[in-house]
């Protein structure tokens, strides 16, 4: 054996050991969460195995209920690839709820002020969608590059006004509110769609979901390429990893970021029609509620995700079975609100890692500094 391939070979064992040490660190932080997810079910005066059996009868076990996960996945997927973009851009989008809601307001009044129906019409609402989510993001963009205010700050406000915005539009007749006599003004809701200006839907063993979840599968595959292997993708996240570098390279901050938070609002407008369309939210009508926390949830898939477009999927997945399947909590006798706190446990426990690991390095760079002094 020559001296080259024993080095190669050490390096491989490193790496595979070092891949070894994280895996190990990550497992055991979701087993501390899963464990302390238990102790709360306990305190409550639940029982852990009762809850678990109806989170997975509510989610994939029940007649139909597999479909209705997947249904609420696809805007959580959508959402947490938008965030990733940005994210990997250096941006920190907390205005995914408003950008979702612009989004589908827009496309709401698209489909009821058109006065036509068809497949050109539901190509529309999707456009108008990803339009009103991208110019909602593209304000704190501007902002961001014209008057160097944060965005962070910036989306969060402006889900405030979409809110206001939007609930504005609903009790205008010319807007956003339903016209027809036989629906109370108070109710704030908007006209349906029309059936042909809806998702189709497909049965697979008796569960219903809209055909958009391949869209949804093949954006996130999308976005995975383009930020791995295009020039786009790389200057994005040179952008994130060192700004002062990457303006040395020659890239725009202005343009890359601006464009970042723009895709991000656009996947999040993109989820806003869906959401409309397909059905599995509000029965095709726009409410004064009908995010619900969609954005902010998104968010923490791409957060728990680790910004990886694939392993967003399944992430939102047991998403959205938690969220489908805590109304099965109610004959445990536990609150339906306990899968927000599994939820912030399973976040938490994919925090803690990366500060171990960090922790860690900072250590060994500080003893391999001594070392040298």
């Amino acid at each position: 054996m020559t001296a080259t391939s024993a080095g190669a070979g050490d390096v491989r064992y490193d790496r595979a050991r070092e891949g070894a040490t994280v895996l190990g660190i990550y497992l055991a932080s979701i087993a501390v969460a899963l464990v302390a997810a238990a102790l709360v079910l306990l305190a409550t005066g639940g029982s852990w195995t009762s809850v678990l059996s109806a989170l997975l009868d509510g989610s994939v076990r029940g007649p139909g209920r597999w479909g209705t996960t997947i249904g609420v996945a696809i805007p959580l997927l959508l959402v947490a690839l938008g965030t990733i973009v940005n994210s990997r851009g250096g941006l920190v989008n907390l205005g995914q709820e408003g950008q979702l809601f612009v989004g589908a307001a827009l496309g709401t009044y698209v489909a009821t002020h058109i006065g036509t129906g068809g497949p050109g019409v539901l190509f529309l609402i999707m456009l108008a969608g990803v339009a009103g989510g991208a110019i909602w993001a593209g304000i704190a963009a501007v902002l961001r590059y014209q008057r160097r205010m944060p965005e962070v700050l910036t989306t969060l406000l402006l889900v405030f006004v979409a809110s206001q915005a939007v609930g504005y539009g609903l009790k205008n007749k010319n807007l956003l509110l339903d016209p027809t006599p036989d629906q109370a003004n108070r109710n704030l809701i908007s006209e349906r769609l029309r059936p042909d200006t809806r998702l189709p839907r497909l049965d697979w063993f008796g569960n219903e979901f809209p055909m958009t979840a391949f869209i949804a599968l093949l954006l996130a595959i999308l976005v995975a390429l383009v930020l791995r292997w295009t020039i786009v993708g790389f200057r994005l996240q040179m952008l994130g990893r060192g700004p002062r570098t990457a303006h040395r390279a020659g890239v725009s901050e202005a343009r890359y970021g601006g464009l970042a938070l723009v895709v991000s609002g656009a996947f999040c407008g993109l989820a806003g029609a869906f959401m409309l369309a397909g059905g599995d939210f509000g029965n095709y009508r726009l409410t004064p509620n009908y995010p619900v926390n969609i954005g902010w949830e998104g968010l923490l898939v791409a957060l728990v995700g680790r910004n990886h477009p694939l392993v967003s999927i399944p992430v939102a997945f047991i998403f959205a079975g938690l969220r489908t399947g805590s109304g099965f909590l109610a004959a445990t006798g536990v609150d339906r609100d306990i899968t927000k706190v599994v939820q912030a446990l399973l976040v938490l426990a994919l925090l803690v890692p990366p500060a171990i690991l960090f922790v860690r390095d900072r250590r060994r760079a500080l003893a391999a500094a001594a070392d040298r002094v």
